[in-house]
């Protein structure tokens, strides 16, 4: 109740008046039943803005630490995204992501939507970067359609130590990828790559970003040591 509370009377009004998201391909989106929203990831602000242009809901995988923190703000951040509905995960690896995994799994085996990134965290600096293959053992396991969902010009309304600046943004809904030809091969680390890259040639196509293939994480890293 609180999440369309939010949704229909507090955020998404907001929202469109004052960033008037424009939106693309709506109708690729699925009635009903369970499937992936695979999306490029630019702003912490796109968790907020892709389910609130949307009519069904949609749960994304945000990491825990979003959930545990003290305090007054820790509460609020906490409210916030139980409110956008996110669902806690432990991303350090091992058996914590085959947790999110089943996660994942359990959403999805409701017949609900599922957001996520394949690229694993925010670009650094607007590009679009290697996916993880976490995605396509997920769209496996599960059998559902995956909607490949490109975010643009969010960066531009939120970025890290800069506030949030008022602007036009867009979404681009792509159309339904169908990987049933692989199925029952959710152990082949080759079938893996081989569908998270399929996945992430159609976001760099429907977003026009520019690609790198490495990932944003050992770019963050880089540029962390660079730094000190």
């Amino acid at each position: 109740m609180f999440y369309w509370f939010m949704k229909y009377i507090v955020a998404g009004p907001i929202v469109k008046l004052v960033f008037r998201p424009w939106v693309l391909g709506a109708e690729n989106i699925p009635a009903t039943g369970g499937a992936i929203l695979a999306s490029n990831h630019l702003s912490f602000a796109d968790s907020v803005f892709l389910p609130l242009m949307m009519d069904r809901r949609v749960s994304f995988l945000a990491k825990s630490e979003y959930f545990t923190g003290k305090g007054l703000k820790g509460r609020l951040v906490k409210l916030f995204f139980t409110a956008t509905g996110q669902l806690p995960i432990d991303r350090s690896g091992g058996k914590a992501s085959e947790a999110s995994l089943n996660t994942g799994l359990e959403v999805l085996g409701k017949g609900d939507l599922l957001g996520i990134y394949p690229e694993g965290t925010r670009s650094p600096d607007s590009k679009m970067y290697r996916g993880r293959t976490g995605v396509a053992r997920m769209v496996l396991e599960a059998g559902v359609p995956i909607i490949p969902v490109a975010m643009i010009d969010t960066e531009k309304v939120m970025t890290v130590g800069s506030g949030v600046h008022i602007r036009r943004i867009g979404i681009v809904f792509g159309e339904p990828l169908d990987f049933s030809r692989f199925d029952g091969m959710e152990s082949d680390r080759f079938v893996l790559r081989s569908i998270t890259d399929e996945i992430m040639y159609e976001l760099h196509r429907i977003s026009g970003q520019e690609y790198s293939d490495v990932y944003a994480t050992s770019v963050k890293e880089k540029r962390a040591k660079v730094s000190r």
